[in-house]
């Protein structure tokens, strides 16, 4: 059986707390700096004692949250909805000390409940909402006022209005950049999700697909038996035998069967309705060379297939029946395509297995490029065709690889296929293989 690709995390809620660490890191400076222009600049003293150890908590948070970060790739709705909350505490803490509900900073609360209103579920929101109001009205009962003239009919030239000022600039700003990044965010999500359901509806295909192909074999067994056995008695009637070519005709049909048998037989086998031989283990150099010989030999074309190997050192790996069936039928597509003949080059790029087949035929038109590995697209014109090219890329992304087609500017195609070592090779490499 085929490994599986690795399970893919949705990382919306990553990237938003890490939007939440960038902003913590920009309310700490923030605070650093306002702290000192008040206190230095217009002198205005502040209970410092108590403030350093709010922002020092902060800090300790926010790095606390980049080591979590580094633990899990998945960061849930409640883990949000806390950070928001220690935000919102810290907040309230500074406020407190600093002159409470009268300190123009406090319409930073807003931040808090429009990014939780973006971040967070409904009922997430509607709890950082209450928090929020329960905060104010604790600022404006017991808050420590500050000695600051009641300057307000001085225009831009008020502390206070200069204060307000500031803090409309800093909300407005920080809530366009972060909410177009987690937007962005956003989307990419919907784009994961699109793309999940996109892959779903294609494995439900593959399994009807694969329910009809092993009817049909259960289905064609019994007329193939039927032809074995009435061309075995054909062989042994004298009107056949005395006519060398019927002869030489009767074989050939019998081959044919044969085949048709074999491949009935390997559907079956897929389908995990017959016993057979399980994956085995082999190597790379003897998996491509027999999987070669033996298509030569069953599509009875010898020289119109070159084969390159450039692989290099050899390494074991687990012969999958599946993995056999895509690469030869990229060949087969090839082949069908080809004046000449076809190539098949295989490389080793890193930790991938590279297989390229090229041929010298027309090429892909732009439309089956540009929807390349969906079904029912094939250039062939047959009702039901280009399902091997969908059986391709599928079987390519189960095993965490990829597939990738493009027109040669000296004519013809070319399909590469990229399959990471770790999804085929056996966990214990022996380094004492030879190479081939």
């Amino acid at each position: 059986m085929i490994p599986s690709g690795r399970r893919r995390h949705d990382t919306t809620g990553h990237k938003n707390m890490q939007q939440l660490i960038t902003l913590r890191w920009i309310a700490v400076l923030g605070q650093i700096a306002t702290i000192y222009v008040v206190v230095m600049g217009f002198g205005v003293p502040l209970p410092l004692n108590y403030m350093v150890p709010v922002l020092g908590g902060l800090i300790a948070f926010n790095i606390v949250g980049m080591l979590r970060l580094q633990l899990a790739p998945e960061v849930s709705n409640t883990e949000l909805l806390v950070a928001m909350l220690v935000d919102l505490v810290a907040l309230t803490a500074q406020l407190y000390l600093s002159g409470g509900a009268t300190n123009p900073f406090v319409f930073l609360y807003l931040v808090q409940v429009t990014l939780g209103a973006v971040l967070l579920k409904p009922w997430s929101t509607w709890m950082l909402v209450i928090v929020t109001t329960l905060c104010f009205m604790l600022l404006a009962a017991a808050g420590r006022p500050l000695t600051l003239p009641l300057d307000h009919g001085n225009g831009l030239a008020s502390l206070y209005v200069q204060g307000m000022l500031i803090c409309f600039a800093l909300n407005a700003s920080l809530l366009v950049v972060f909410i177009t990044r987690i937007n962005g965010n956003l989307r990419a999500r919907d784009a994961h999700l699109a793309d999940l359901r996109q892959r779903a509806a294609e494995e439900e295909h593959i399994v009807r697909m694969g329910l009809l192909a092993s009817g049909a074999a259960h289905e064609l067994g019994t007329p193939l038996a039927t032809m074995a056995v009435i061309l075995g008695d054909w062989l042994h009637m004298r009107p056949f035998k005395d006519d060398p070519q019927l002869l030489q005709e009767i074989g050939d049909m019998q081959a044919s069967v044969a085949r048709c048998k074999s491949i009935v037989g390997g559907i079956l086998l897929s389908a995990g309705e017959a016993r057979g031989d399980a994956p085995a283990e082999t190597t790379v150099h003897t998996f491509l060379d027999e999987l070669v010989a033996e298509w030569r030999a069953t599509r009875g074309f010898d020289e119109q297939l070159r084969y390159e190997n450039g692989f290099g050192q050899d390494l074991r790996i687990v012969s999958d029946s599946a993995l056999k069936q895509m690469i030869c039928n990229v060949l087969d597509n090839a082949l069908e395509a080809a004046r000449r003949g076809i190539t098949l080059r295989v490389d080793r790029e890193d930790d991938a297995l590279v297989l390229e087949v090229t041929d010298d035929g027309p090429g892909f038109a732009p439309s089956m490029l540009s929807s390349f590995g969906k079904p029912y697209q094939s250039s062939k014109g047959r009702p039901g065709g280009g399902l091997g090219l969908f059986l391709v890329v599928n079987v390519a992304r189960t095993l965490g690889g990829e597939v990738s087609a493009e027109n040669r500017a000296e004519g013809g195609a070319r399909v590469t296929l990229r399959l990471p070592l770790s999804a085929i090779t056996l966990e214990e490499q022996d380094d004492t293989t030879p190479a081939a």
